[in-house]
Order: structure tokens, then C-alpha cells, then sequence
């Protein structure tokens, strides 16, 4: 009964979610700020990697829905359904985290990423530290030569999680300001020291993008 009624949840949720996410995020004006970068290569129509810190994940879904991707979520049970929303909102996902499933996961988004779809990334990873860029994003731009896109948002009005990233849902009516930062290259020869100083630059990047967003909202921080 347990695994029947987790099989009906899986179906449910996620639908439901889908539909809830469309509706919510329907009613919040999205703002661009340097919307440049971004253009930039969509220009040239090469992939690219998105990266946010893991706060933004709820807005990631309506802010990048216009670019056709590729999500890596959580193989945990409860990226079960949020894999399964994400689907049902139209990306591609493949499972898998730094604990369970990565090595299989990073060789399908390199695949996908190799084959010209865009693909998303957290740069803290699934369990954090908060704020603190992981080697992931790296990593497959020097194995794919695609470019990494830094971005975050911030919100006029929003709910704030008790989770390890403060996870944040803006509020219906609300306005999301997105923040692209300059894109970055990683070469393919890069060594550990090498992907040290490229993790530093782009956790600087996303912090510096992340005092700007929310200085925009007169806040220090979400």
C-alpha cells in the first residue's frame, strides 16, 4: 500500500505543481538586468550552463523557461517530485547529486550538453555550504568547452524557508529582478590548482551579483 501510495504521489504532486507554478509565477513581473551576457550567446547558438546560487531554484523554473534545457536535480526522494514538476514544465532532466548517481549524471548532461542543449546548475551544490561555489559547473564546461552563465534573482515581496540555503518564493505580484553576470570559459586542460582559482572566481561572480540584486530591493541579503 506504502508503494502504491507513493506511485500515485509521484504522479499527483508533480502535476499539481506544475500547474500551481505556472498560476503563481504568472502574476510576477520579471526585470532583466544586464540582460547582455545573456543575449550574447544566444547569438552565437552555442549551449550554455546556467548557474544560480541554490536559493533561486523555485524562480529558476519561470525565469528560464523561454531556453529549452537540461536540469540536474537531487536523486534524493524528494527530487523525485521535483524532477517530476520539472518535467511536466517542459526541461529535461537528469538525477543525480555528489553523494549518489553524480558520475552517471555528469556524463548525461555532458552528452546533452555536447548535442547544443543549454543546461542548468547550482553552484552550491544540493547540500551546500550556502553561497560557496562547488567544482560542478566547472567541471563540465572544461570537459564540454560550453560556456558557464552566472545569474541570480532577487524579489520585491517574498516567503523565506527554514533550509539550509534560505530558500526564498516570491510572493504573487511581486517583481523578480534577475542578475546575468559576465560569462566565463573553463580551458580543458585545467588543473586542480587551476579549477581552485576558476571556483573562486565564480563564487566572487555570484556573490558580487547577489549584493547587487538585493541592494536593488534596499536589503543586504534574503
Amino acid at each position: 500500500m506504502k508503494a502504491l501510495t507513493r506511485r500515485i504521489g509521484l504522479f499527483v504532486i508533480p502535476l499539481l505543481a506544475a500547474w500551481l507554478v505556472r498560476a503563481w509565477f504568472a502574476t510576477c513581473r520579471i526585470r532583466e538586468h544586464d540582460a547582455q551576457h545573456l543575449q550574447r550567446l544566444q547569438a552565437t547558438s552555442t549551449p550554455f550552463i546556467g548557474t544560480a546560487w541554490h536559493y533561486c531554484v523555485l524562480g529558476i523554473f519561470t525565469i528560464c523557461r523561454k531556453l529549452s534545457g537540461i536540469l540536474m536535480i537531487s536523486a534524493s526522494e524528494d527530487g523525485d517530485y521535483l524532477a517530476g514538476m520539472a518535467e511536466r514544465l517542459g526541461y529535461s532532466v537528469v538525477r543525480g547529486s555528489s553523494n549518489r548517481k553524480g558520475a552517471a549524471a555528469a556524463k548525461e548532461l555532458i552528452r546533452e550538453l555536447r548535442r547544443g542543449k543549454n543546461s542548468g546548475l547550482v553552484a552550491d551544490g544540493s547540500q551546500g555550504p550556502a553561497q560557496i561555489a562547488q567544482l560542478g559547473p566547472l567541471w563540465l564546461a572544461a570537459r564540454t568547452g560550453v560556456t558557464i552563465l552566472p545569474f541570480v534573482y532577487s524579489a520585491s515581496s517574498y516567503f523565506t524557508f527554514n533550509t539550509w540555503d534560505r530558500l526564498i518564493l516570491p510572493k504573487p505580484f511581486s517583481r523578480m529582478d534577475v542578475f546575468y553576470g559576465e560569462p566565463m570559459t573553463v580551458p580543458a586542460d585545467a588543473k586542480m590548482a587551476d579549477m581552485e582559482e576558476f571556483r573562486q572566481t565564480l563564487e566572487d561572480a555570484l556573490n558580487t551579483l547577489y549584493v547587487r540584486a538585493w541592494e536593488f530591493q534596499g536589503k543586504e541579503h534574503h
